[in-house]
């Protein structure tokens, strides 16, 4: 671990990268100035050859001098001339040879003027000398002042030739001398340099009679080829050859000059080491700068990664560290703190709204909850328990509706400074549980407590409240549950609590306690609440369809969607027995999601597809409540690739009374969408001209008791009369349901409403058979020209 750990450091990177550079550069500097100095090296030598062939050839010329000079001074003996004039062969042999031992000749040979041999002084074995005077005598012949070269038994020899005057040339001297050994011993001496000469054989190949290498060097030269540049001895040394000639005729032969590179590089050699030393010195230096200003540079930063690790948690209260220095570091610690400091107060303020109402300053629904699960959590006093006391004011629409919504908003914060005062305890609280209901949490002895704070604030209510020059008469229905008497969960103490509360409003009684007769989810509704998940979960829904016709030219092809349960023991489910319940638990915006994409299934098919069908869902008040139902019909949509403008979304009137800024905002959103909007029902209430002008709405569909109520020939005529005019004034499509005879529709049809439905054009039948009665008996049904 703490080796993947450094391996992942911030610190071992930074100074893993800086070696890494620093090494590259050191050795791109080794190479460029070993690649120098190896130049260099070759050039010197290249230089010092010269010179060494210079000094060689100047040795050669010494030697040629001095046998020059040996042979006039024998020329120039009276009796080896006198002994020459007297063809004394004996005395010219004995002068010969003495005097070509003294200067070091190894021949020495007297000539007559038409340079044939007359006497032949010379070492013994020197088989081939005549062969090798044939070819020198005529050429020094034409140079007399010159030297000639030539091989002679495998070793070059050197010649001079001097005429022989009385005082007329009476014949020729001629000498030669071995360029042998001691000439290469002395060359290694003056220069230092090795000299090897190289004779060939005449067949293509070469021997080496006269070397001052060692033997490896001369056994590799031996073993090269002819022309040889540079020797690669196994030690790794280098010698640089220079190739000199010696034989001007006969047998080739060559001085070879070799000087060694590694001992030009050796002086270099200990520099590049020291060089080397004083790097590894400077990198190790480097490498503990670097970790030391690494860790200057990560220890803050660690710090700071510290700090973030403490602000993913929640805890914005410790400041940050490193905020003096006045380096980046510090610019970062700095903005760090800041960002802590600021995200805390976002934090404040999120929690604030989040948990808090913010008209009446009140906690809201979920901070109330958590107010109730951390009471239920605390360890409970002997002799005390909990109750939730919810409340309900009575006639708050028609306030809203008749006085305004900024004088309902005066209301509620009014209630809420009344309600306050109720919290006798430290743990109790108030809170505003949403719309114009108020929920307060008390720490009691028994019920009896509890029902005594709900006196005080009905007495507390008793006192109108007045705002300018308007007074109001307040009054509430309130219910009460306790824990652990009528709940063991916070969810279930406020369910019943509410329970209680709803008791007491339909009773018309001021406070209700919980009591189990009450409750909608006792065992039998428990038990519907669980058939209808299974029913949902195993295919025991059906989607029905009611047709509606057009009444008018051009109206289009519609139906309303409806749901039916095909229970297995109890056969089809009448609505009515499971739409209600489902709609108070909650239930019911499951089943209006099914409903919804099984209509979307069904109009992504061609036939819907074809005739353009429109299908009406209805929405629940559960359902319109949901801040997710927009984007939960837009996946849908999307999944089955269908118009939205496919869809009449019919909503209640008592669905948007019942939170209408939140009604209002989703209906708003769902317009945007592209989906139809209807209000169901209509007329049934008593401010949907309040808020007609306001929503987003398509369509009005008529009650169908004002419908039926047109055969008892009272005034629901009229009122269908004027609400259809009135939509239609509005720019919105009117909807008449119950329509049960043909009497109903011809009337309708006179008076411009644009579509109806009821039994007299078909009851409720099968998604799957709705093509099909379209084009059997649905197809009488035609809008009058």
């Amino acid at each position: 671990m703490k080796l993947r750990n450094l391996r992942h450091s911030l610190v071992a990177r930074l100074i893993g990268i800086s070696l890494l550079l620093l090494l590259a550069v050191q050795l791109a500097g080794f190479a460029v100035v070993r690649a120098s100095i190896e130049r260099n090296a070759r050039v010197q030598i290249t230089r010092e050859l010269d010179t060494d062939e210079r000094v060689w050839r100047r040795l050669l010329e010494q030697k040629a001098e001095r046998l020059r000079q040996g042979s006039a001074l024998l020329a120039a003996d009276y009796g080896f001339r006198s002994a020459v004039s007297s063809d004394d062969v004996a005395t010219i042999e004995s002068a010969l040879g003495n005097h070509g031992a003294r200067i070091g000749a190894a021949v020495t040979v007297l000539l007559d003027t038409q340079l044939a041999l007359r006497v032949v002084s010379s070492q013994a074995g020197m088989g081939q000398l005549p062969a090798a005077l044939a070819q020198v005598v005529p050429a020094l012949a034409a140079e007399p002042a010159g030297s000639q070269i030539t091989v002679i038994d495998g070793l070059p020899h050197q010649f001079v030739m001097v005429p022989l005057r009385a005082p007329l040339v009476i014949g020729w001297v001629l000498m030669g001398f071995p360029v042998g050994q001691p000439l290469a011993d002395e060359m290694r001496q003056l220069l230092s340099a090795d000299v090897a000469l190289r004779v060939g054989d005449g067949r293509g190949g070469f021997s080496v009679p006269v070397s001052t290498l060692g033997p490896q060097a001369l056994a590799q030269l031996r073993a090269s080829a002819a022309a040889v540049n540079e020797l690669e001895l196994e030690g790794g040394d280098t010698l640089l050859v220079r190739a000199s000639p010696l034989s001007q005729v006969g047998v080739p032969s060559e001085a070879l000059l070799l000087r060694s590179v590694d001992a030009v590089l050796a002086p270099y050699r200990q520099l590049q080491w020291l060089l080397a030393v004083i790097t590894a010195a400077g990198v190790l230096l480097f490498a503990l700068g670097s970790s030391a200003m690494a860790r200057r540079v990560t220890t803050p930063l660690r710090s700071l990664l510290g700090a973030t690790r403490r602000l993913s948690r929640g805890d914005y209260s410790v400041p940050m560290e490193h905020t003096a220095r006045s380096d980046e570091v510090g610019d970062l610690a700095r903005s760090f703190d800041h960002m802590r400091i600021d995200i805390s107060h976002q934090q404040a303020e999120i929690r604030d709204l989040a948990y808090r109402d913010r008209l009446t300053g009140l906690p809201n629904r979920e901070r109330f909850r958590g107010a109730v699960l951390d009471a239920l959590r605390a360890d409970a006093l002997p002799g005390h328990c909990l109750a939730v006391l919810m409340l309900d004011l009575d006639r708050f629409k028609h306030v809203n509706d008749v006085l305004g919504y900024a004088f309902g908003d005066r209301l509620l914060q009014a209630v809420a400074s009344r309600l306050q005062p109720m919290a006798g305890t430290s743990g109790d609280m108030v809170a505003r549980h949403g719309g114009n209901e108020f929920a307060l949490l008390l720490h009691v002895t028994d019920a009896q407590a509890a029902l005594r704070v709900a006196e005080r604030i009905a007495g507390a209510f008793e006192t109108p409240i007045q705002f300018d020059d308007q007074t109001v008469d307040l009054s509430a229905s309130m219910g009460i549950a306790l824990w652990p008497e009528h709940a063991q969960d916070a969810d279930m103490l406020l369910n019943r609590a509410e329970i209680a509360m709803y008791g007491a409003k339909k009773r018309l009684s001021v406070v209700l306690l919980y009591d189990p007769a009450l409750d909608s989810s006792s065992a039998q509704t428990l038990s519907l609440l669980g058939d209808l998940r299974r029913a949902l979960e195993h295919g025991e829904l059906r989607l029905y369809l009611q047709p509606k016709v057009a009444l008018q030219a051009g109206g289009g092809v519609a139906a309303e969607a409806l749901l039916r349960w095909q229970h297995p023991q109890r056969g089809l489910v009448p609505p009515m027995e499971f739409i209600p319940f489902a709609e108070q638990t909650g239930f019911v915006r499951h089943l209006t999601l099914w409903v919804f994409e099984q209509v979307a299934a069904l109009l992504g098919q061609s036939g819907a597809r074809e005739m353009a069908l429109r299908v009406s869902v209805n929405l629940s008040t559960r359902d319109l409540l949901d801040p997710d139902l927009s984007l939960r019909l837009g996946a849908i949509l999307a999944r089955y690739a269908v118009d939205a403008g496919s869809f009449c979304l019919e909503i209640t009137e008592s669905a948007i009374m019942d939170d209408p800024q939140r009604a209002e905002a989703m209906l708003n959103r769902l317009a945007q969408q592209g989906f139809k909007l209807s209000i169901d029902d209509f007329g049934t209430g008593y401010s949907s001209l309040a808020y007609l002008k306001r929503l987003p709405v398509n369509e009005l569909k008529i009650d169908k008791s004002f419908v039926l109520g047109m055969q008892s020939g009272g005034g629901d005529a009229q009122i269908v009369r004027s609400t259809i005019d009135l939509a239609h004034n509005l720019g919105l499509t009117v909807v008449a349901e119950g329509v049960e005879d043909a009497a109903l529709m011809e009337r309708l049809r006179a008076m411009a409403c644009d579509e109806a439905q009821g039994y007299h054009i078909s009851r409720p039948m099968p998604a799957d058979q709705f093509f099909g009665w379209h084009a059997g008996p649905g197809a009488a049904f035609v809008a009058a020209p």
